[in-house]
């Protein structure tokens, strides 16, 4: 057995590291998906990755968007505004909370969405087809945990989000 670690940052390095790594792995992506999928097709990253959350996780308001992705209010203000202009998104409304303003996906955008499809399965097969079945399905199964983990980060964190 190894020799105990000498102090608490020692101990928490390998968590540490493996966010790191984490925090790498979202700033990386971002170059390929703005090369293969965003320049091409004439929309922002921001504006993919709020079309890609609300085809995932249905209507959501702009808070909900800023808590998700971490993004300040006024990027994500921008992004459902030209989303809007493109017809690609609409008001939606909470039963619940009427003074909850979400957005959904229009048919435009669904279709839009699906355009776009091709672009994000080449990125995904350029960037994760050099890993076996196995390790998809492993790396499918730790990200399954690691975004169950950041869910409920949000949701204690930020009261009130919908993710």
């Amino acid at each position: 057995m190894g020799k105990p670690p000498a102090n608490i940052a020692e101990a928490a390095e390998p968590h540490f590291d493996q966010l790191v790594r984490l925090l790498k792995l979202g700033s990386f992506v971002n170059g390929p998906m703005k090369d293969g999928v965003c320049d091409p097709s004439g929309i922002s990253q921001i504006e993919l990755k709020v079309m890609m959350a609300l085809a995932g996780e249905g209507d959501l308001a702009g808070h909900d968007l800023v808590e998700i992705m971490g993004l300040p209010a006024m990027n994500i203000s921008r992004a459902l505004a030209t989303l809007n202009e493109k017809g690609w998104i609409e008001n939606a409304t909470d039963p619940d909370n009427r003074r909850r303003r979400p957005v959904r996906l229009t048919k435009a955008g669904e279709t839009e969405y699906e355009r776009l499809h091709p672009a994000v399965a080449s990125v995904a097969e350029a960037l994760l087809g050099g890993l076996s079945p196995a390790q998809q399905r492993q790396f499918a199964a730790l990200s399954e945990k690691i975004i169950a983990a950041m869910t409920q980060w949000i949701r204690e964190h930020h009261q009130g989000v919908r993710v």
